[in-house]
């Protein structure tokens, strides 16, 4: 089986503010390149291919963390699309919808805002992304977005998203996973540090 390396992007100003952010193209705040300049790929990850999403925060993270532009972007690896509530603090889209956590586990992999997607959405772009990476057998590091982490793992782990996270999934690190034959991921191992020794 081919393993994927899933690497959730470094922080942008909106992240730091507390904003909604999907699909809008914010770069890496100062904080976030300082972040990923402390960071160092696991040695394993050395025949990997890297290909990340096309939002310039991402790939920003991969040209620092590899020493080098990814390999290839794709769009299938965009974050999960909010679309009205993009840009909103969460005190705002509180005062939308109530408690985010508590809307997102009544809808589970269909909750969305309003005209965007669901994590069921963004798992069938994934999984068109995974079935070539599969079927070309090239490991490959995936640098991207917490809703593709989230959507990764729910597929692995067959978590449903109406109850809390089986299993925690920290920011700074990589995650793998081993895709079978037809793309479906299998978790290999999580939490991998990518803090330098």
């Amino acid at each position: 089986m081919t393993t994927i390396a899933l690497i959730r992007h470094a922080a942008t100003e909106w992240n730091e503010g507390g904003r909604v952010q999907s699909i809008t193209d914010v770069p890496l705040s100062n904080g976030g390149r300082e972040t990923v300049r402390s960071w160092q790929a696991p040695l394993r990850l050395n025949e990997f291919q890297w290909v990340s999403s096309p939002l310039s925060r991402a790939v920003e993270t991969a040209t620092i963390l590899a020493g080098a532009p990814p390999h290839r972007t794709d769009h299938r690896l965009v974050e999960m699309d909010w679309a009205v509530w993009e840009g909103m603090t969460i005190a705002e889209l509180r005062a939308e919808i109530g408690h985010p956590g508590e809307a997102w586990r009544v809808g589970g992999l269909d909750f969305k805002a309003p005209g965007g997607e669901s994590q069921r959405d963004v798992q069938t772009r994934l999984l068109s992304f995974y079935r070539e990476v599969a079927e070309a057998q090239q490991p490959t590091v995936v640098v991207c977005h917490r809703g593709v982490v989230r959507a990764t793992y729910s597929l692995a782990a067959e978590w449903d998203q109406k109850t809390p996270w089986p299993d925690t999934l920290d920011d700074n690190c990589v995650h793998l996973f081993r895709l079978q034959p037809h793309g479906h991921p299998e978790i290999e191992e999580l939490n991998v540090p990518l803090t330098a020794d």
